[in-house]
């Protein structure tokens, strides 16, 4: 093309997915995540996508390095200083299979594209989850929207019995399309343990914030499987940006003014919220104080 300037890397560009088409982890006994493509996906021999993120903070081209570990301690203070735009230059996509119930938490993550299986103009697959009667967790006290230790072992096994009830519906399902009803109607009635697919392509400054709460202790562990499941396969791609994700967000801790003053001063926590003062307390624990 004319007036196109084709400029060849200085040194040789390596895949940082290793040829292959996609890394996939499997996740309970139907679902899966699996990685199928990265931006930058080809990189300077020597380095990891964190090269990108380098480049952009530096605004410059080419390698955009001096060392290596100059480019750590870049990266880390990026992260440590919540520079956002520099991490949204690494993308990536992927491709997951999940119950209804983990989609709908998940995709209350806005920033990102999504394309999902779509049961008007296809059939749902036979597939649910069922959890194992030790995972049928009791209403948590302290989270009102999660639970936390087993149930006993007489209602984990009436509420399975329910689930299978539910997914009795399937042949239902399946019935009365084999009568005329339309797909997008016939599905209305299949409950949330049903399995759909989508393909997710989010930055990485917007996954680190996915992780950063689906990781954490207080989610849902359903979800919880598939965040370490997407940590684990992006951790090779950009290892300095993970590593400074686990140290300054993940096992990071927030303290508000609040908590600075009570700390400062040695007093009670200024506040007569009661979900406050016991996170309050959580933090001092995790200090040792």
């Amino acid at each position: 093309m004319t007036g196109t300037q084709r400029i060849a890397p200085e040194t040789p560009l390596v895949d940082v997915m290793d040829g292959c088409a996609r890394w996939q982890i499997p996740i309970h006994e139907h679902g899966f995540i699996a990685l199928t493509d990265v931006m930058p996906r080809l990189v300077p021999q020597g380095q990891t996508a964190d090269f990108a993120i380098v480049q952009a903070a530096r605004v410059s081209y080419g390698a955009g390095t001096k060392k290596v570990q100059e480019d750590r301690g870049l990266v880390r203070y990026l992260l440590r200083h919540r520079h956002t735009t520099p991490f949204e230059m690494v993308e990536f996509k992927f491709h997951i299979a999940m119950p209804i119930f983990v989609a709908r938490q998940w995709i209350r993550h806005r920033t990102a594209n999504v394309n999902e299986y779509s049961a008007r103009y296809s059939v749902m697959p036979d597939q649910f989850y069922r959890p194992s009667a030790d995972n049928v967790r009791k209403q948590s006290m302290a989270n009102r929207q999660g639970g936390d230790e087993p149930i006993d072992v007489g209602t984990a096994e009436e509420f399975l019995a329910y689930l299978d009830r539910a997914q009795s519906l399937y042949g239902e399902y399946e019935r009365l399309m084999g009568k005329g009803v339309s797909r997008e109607l016939a599905r209305i009635g299949l409950p949330v343990s049903v399995y759909t697919q989508w393909y997710w392509k989010c930055d990485l400054h917007n996954v680190m914030h996915f992780l950063s709460l689906r990781m954490d202790e207080h989610a849902q562990e359903e979800i919880r499987d598939y965040a370490d499941a997407m940590y684990a396969l992006i951790k090779p791609i950009c290892p300095v940006a993970m590593e400074a994700f686990r140290d300054y967000r993940l096992n990071g801790l927030f303290l508000s003014g609040l908590e600075v003053e009570a700390l400062r001063t040695g007093e009670a926590l200024r506040t007569e919220n009661k979900r406050e003062q016991a996170e309050w307390e959580a933090k001092r624990k995790r200090l040792g104080l």
